[in-house]
């Protein structure tokens, strides 16, 4: 497959509206809790795909409908994970430790020894921003919350796939939203209660959904038909930094020197990881 360079441009802006997205839903944990702004996100971002998809349970086989429920489940455990750390720690520290979900990922379905490097930098990397054996100044509970979104987002790539190979179109992410809105809905009423059926908090909701969900996951698909999975990959490896970038902008969450560079090592790791593969034949 050739390299469309407007498939290169959408996944860039979808990993920008994503990261956005996150920083403008921490603004709301004020207000409702990292649990209902993780509701209102999953809650709306199903309403929206569920009525352009209208998916149908009827007729379904029971194995299809598992996969589903399954990846709802992943949905509503990555979600609510990665908001509570992002209660707790910089969004830039926290999406980067959660990315070594994904790479562990593909360095477990490797057997090039070359991907062995790339997993020492990344753990360099996680320690250099946790520093298990000193005082890190993150929160315990916040980095535990994010390596919990790693594991969630590590089971998220194969359910999705599969997912997307047994139901048409995106009926299956429809069903799978819907099932993550209903998970996260006791924490998230908890926490958020009544407010969250003011105007203004279902509206800056509708914003994060948008951003955060229907507009990136909208946007990978179509980048996906343009450009190699490999290139999408080396691509994706940008989520850290620009989740660093966008806690700046957007929170005024400023990182030291240290932060930065072990940032910038789990970049280089993925996208090493990722470029280092061959591409797939035609």
């Amino acid at each position: 497959m050739s390299v469309d360079p407007r498939g290169i441009a959408l996944v860039v802006v979808a990993i920008a509206t994503l990261q956005v997205g996150a920083a403008f839903a921490v603004t709301l944990f004020d207000e409702v809790g990292p649990a209902g702004a993780s509701l209102l996100r999953l809650g709306i971002a199903a309403a929206l795909l569920c009525a352009l998809w209208r998916p149908r349970l009827g007729g379904r086989a029971r194995g299809e409908l598992a996969v589903s429920a399954a990846f709802g489940l992943t949905l509503a455990t990555m979600n609510l994970a990665i908001y509570e750390a992002m209660d707790r720690i910089p969004i830039g520290v926290a999406v980067t430790i959660e990315f070594a979900g994904p790479l562990g990922l593909a360095v477990a379905l490797s057997r090039r020894a070359l991907d062995l490097v790339w997993v020492g930098l990344a753990a360099a990397g996680i320690l250099l921003l946790t520093n298990p054996f000193g005082a890190s100044g993150l929160d315990d509970a916040g980095v535990g919350f994010a390596l919990l979104a790693a594991a969630a987002w590590a089971a998220y790539i194969p359910l999705s796939a599969r997912t997307g190979r047994l139901l048409p179109g995106g009926s299956g992410l429809a069903i799978a939203m819907a099932v993550g809105a209903l998970l996260v809905a006791p924490a998230g009423l908890a926490q958020g209660g009544q407010r969250l059926l003011e105007p203004a908090l279902l509206a800056s909701g509708a914003a994060v959904a948008l951003a955060s969900s229907v507009i990136p996951y909208s946007l990978e698909l179509e980048s996906l038909r343009r450009i190699p999975a490999r290139i999408f990959g080396v691509l994706m490896s940008l989520e850290p930094a620009v989740a660093a970038l966008a806690g700046f902008l957007v929170l005024g969450q400023a990182l030291g020197g240290q932060d930065l560079l072990a940032i910038g090592l789990v970049v280089a790791a993925s996208a090493g990881v990722t470029s280092a593969r061959p591409p797939a034949p035609g």
